[in-house]
């Protein structure tokens, strides 16, 4: 699935800092990602993990501290669903061929990239969902189409925002035994997950 060397240190943090205007988001974090690794990052709403997810992309400037990124590294996001319009006028394959990486160099879709997209919903087992509009997918199919999109990019490294926010468990053990899957497959992978219990710090909690 790439070609990573095992414990090879693909980012790693260092005192990190974010702020947005003149609120900080992220203080002083320390976060060293492993290929290989399937790791989760655990905290309350509003405590910085979408922030972490960014900083790891090179996404948001840096108050202090630095971001090293293994030159080359390829990296997927996949956003929280409830950002998502989920009434925009795509299909579950057309949503995906947006990944494409010659996007920019043409509008339209060779046939090699729709093959491809075939391939990687088959192996997500949604591939009779091609040609449904995103709004009729369930919570677990949405996931799947997202994962599907951001493996049509080859990553080495794929970030996942709360991708079990707002399931019911059965759909939660989906995805999750899905992500399994994909780690066994050598991807490395980053999930965030939030909890309401008030024990928790304010910031999130990095788990290897």
């Amino acid at each position: 699935m790439n070609g990573s060397v095992p414990h090879e240190v693909l980012v790693a943090l260092e005192g990190v800092t974010c702020a947005y205007r003149t609120e900080r988001v992220l203080v002083d974090v320390d976060l060293t990602v492993v290929a290989g690794q399937f790791s989760g990052v655990v905290g309350p709403s509003g405590s910085g993990k979408t922030t972490l997810l960014r900083a790891i992309m090179g996404r948001v400037p840096l108050l202090a501290g630095s971001v090293r990124r293994r030159p080359g590294l390829t990296t997927a996001y996949v956003p929280q669903v409830e950002t998502v319009d989920w009434n925009f006028p795509v299909t579950v394959g057309e949503c995906v061929l947006m990944a494409r990486t010659s996007r920019r160099l043409l509008p339209w879709a060779s046939r090699q990239e729709k093959l491809e997209v075939a391939e990687v919903l088959e192996g997500l087992g949604i591939a009779e969902l091609g040609d449904r509009h995103i709004r009729e997918l369930s919570g677990g199919q949405q996931q799947r189409m997202f994962i599907a999109r951001a493996l049509l990019a080859r990553p080495e490294l794929l970030l996942m925002d709360e991708p079990t926010s707002g399931v019911d468990v059965k759909t939660r053990h989906e995805v999750l035994h899905l992500l399994n899957d994909l780690n066994a497959g050598g991807l490395s992978i980053v999930v965030t997950t939030h909890t309401s219990t008030g024990s928790l710090p304010t910031s999130p909690i990095w788990c290897a």
